[in-house]
């Protein structure tokens, strides 16, 4: 927060989007963007996010429901099928692994003594998607965050013998780190991979103290026992999950001190070295046992994806993917009564969002000059399951995708924002597409402002970013920092996310139309958007896609 007055950046005077598009086409656009309505999106987001949808939680009916109601949306709009068999649907077949914590334990051991810690109070598992009963005892190393980033100058294992051992790290990474930068060590897959090559036998997760204030112990508790949930590849192997990890556990803040106890440094040492960026990896004074048993069930969810058509020959095989997540969560915590988990501003609002978009890109004379794929998507709230699996068996060549623009929390619909963050928009040249867009809408961009929430790889954008797409995600800016803050620790993923909140729906369909001239504008231009020169996430994932696209 030092340099809060600093970081915000505002855009020039200059008619950024007249210089984007000719005459006719901003005429288009400009008629376009008027036939997005607050009072449509209010009415889409009243029906999805009703009590009778019990929370869209996928492998439902409240969620098939939901899709039901998108794919017909749709079709009155005159788009086209995009799923599988000329039908609307990607079928995404789902693993969900629950653990029974009746059966399970984790003990600690040393000192010729044993300390049987108790589930929910100093520790919770996830459920193990790959074995119905597994064991291990090893040694406990503590690896600071468990990051291994040569570009940044820091590794966290350097010197350290972690193989087959269970290494204790922090959530997050490093702060020094950029924003979206912080964002990719702090995943969890980058974080087991790591973790896995260093020969790890299994992780366990602590939390700094000011991230639990953030995010209660007693929220988190439930979402992860509720279960964990992964795709499925075509040998019913899924993905992303790494057998050599035989335990995965989150510890509270009594549990963390426990494990610290007799260890080299206090755990309130290790936290300060952690927020000073300094590496740090040492053993700790115990061992652990651990014995996890977990139940699995298997089904199916399916992305929503539909197509319009692009006018120019030359250009109609590439496309400019749109996506937003349909699912939430389901029936969850009580709240005042009600324990149903509306989902009303995330995601009804970007579902609603995406609908008037597709609206509006359909009521031009003209479609575009790039083809426009309309992603509605299964499984962010279990892990980004749905639009990670559309990028990995896409509807069109993945090389032909050539930017997604993603629609999570309708930009300032919370409050009447002066001010969006489009993340990603640093990262390619999508960023001066979010310029000349918000301009032309009457908004101004600035930084993220809130890189402890690493939102970057928590949306469905990430998933096309890990393709090596150039992707963007708007919302709320500076001036909604404060009241994005406080919804994130009073309504974020309970039941009070719901349309009796207070919602301003015309500042709403203002975001709305700001991503529609994104999206426009990306399809009409000669050349397709491009990574940045030296980006970290274009070197990392994007090579090779630019001959592919250009034509």
């Amino acid at each position: 927060m030092k340099a809060l007055c600093t970081l915000i950046w505002l855009l020039g005077s200059a008619p950024v989007f007249a210089q984007q598009l000719n005459p006719a086409d901003r005429s288009a656009a400009e008629a376009a963007i008027k036939t997005i309505r607050a009072q449509a999106i209010r009415a889409h987001m009243r029906f999805l996010s009703d009590s009778l949808l019990e929370g869209r939680a996928p492998g439902t009916r409240g969620y098939d429901i939901a899709a039901q109601y998108v794919a017909t949306q749709m079709e009155a709009m005159g788009l086209r099928p995009a799923g599988v068999n000329g039908t609307w649907f990607q079928p995404v077949p789902l693993r969900k692994a629950v653990n029974d914590a009746s059966r399970s334990s984790y003990v600690l051991v040393g000192d010729g003594k044993e300390q049987k810690l108790a589930d929910t109070a100093d520790y919770v598992f996830g459920g193990d998607l790959l074995r119905a009963e597994s064991s291990v005892e090893a040694p406990l190393v503590f690896v600071g965050f468990g990051a291994t980033a040569p570009e940044m100058n820091y590794d966290d294992y350097a010197g350290a013998n972690v193989r087959n051992k269970i290494v204790v790290l922090i959530q997050g990474a490093p702060p020094r780190f950029p924003s979206t930068v912080r964002a990719y060590y702090s995943s969890r897959v980058v974080k087991e991979q790591n973790a896995v090559a260093h020969g790890a036998a299994g992780t366990t997760t602590i939390l700094l103290p000011e991230d639990q204030k953030r995010v209660r112990w007693d929220w988190i508790v439930p979402q992860i026992k509720a279960g964990q949930v992964q795709w499925l590849d075509a040998a019913r192997t899924p993905h992303d999950v790494f057998p050599e990890l035989r335990v995965g556990a989150l510890f509270s803040q009594h549990g963390a001190e426990m494990l610290f106890a007799g260890a080299p440094k206090t755990l309130d040492q290790a936290f300060a070295a952690a927020r000073a960026n300094q590496p740090q990896a040492f053993p700790l004074a115990s061992s652990a046992r651990i014995h996890r048993v977990s139940t699995h069930t298997e089904f199916e969810s399916p992305n929503i994806i539909a197509k319009l058509e692009g006018s120019d020959p030359a250009l109609r095989d590439q496309y400019v993917v749109y996506t937003a997540h349909v699912d939430h969560l389901g029936l969850c915590p009580p709240v005042e009564g009600d324990k149903v988990c509306h989902g009303a501003w995330d995601n009804a609002s970007g579902t609603a969002s995406l609908l008037e978009i597709a609206r509006a890109f359909t009521s031009l004379p003209r479609s575009p000059r790039r083809s426009v794929l309309f992603v509605f998507v299964t499984g962010e709230e279990m892990g980004l399951l749905g639009s990670d699996y559309f990028a990995h068996f896409p509807a069109v060549l993945i090389e032909n995708i050539i930017a997604n623009l993603n629609i999570d929390g309708s930009p300032s619909m919370l409050t009447s924002s002066k001010y969006l963050t489009a993340y990603g928009g640093e990262h390619s040249s999508l960023g001066k597409n979010a310029e000349s867009a918000a301009q032309q809408v009457g908004y101004k961009i600035s930084p993220d402002l809130m890189p402890e929430e690493v939102l970057f790889i928590r949306s469905d954008q990430y998933s096309f970013v890990l393709q090596g797409v150039p992707s963007l995600f708007i919302i709320d800016g500076a001036d909604g920092l404060d009241v994005g803050r406080k919804w994130l620790t009073t309504k974020y993923h309970t039941p009070l996310d719901n349309v009796n909140q207070p919602l301003d729906y015309e500042s709403g369909a203002r975001g709305a139309r700001m991503n529609f001239l994104v999206g426009y504008e990306v399809a009409q231009q000669d050349q397709p958007p491009a990574w940045n020169e030296g980006d970290f996430f274009g070197s990392k994932f994007g090579r090779g896609r630019a001959a592919n696209t250009r034509k």
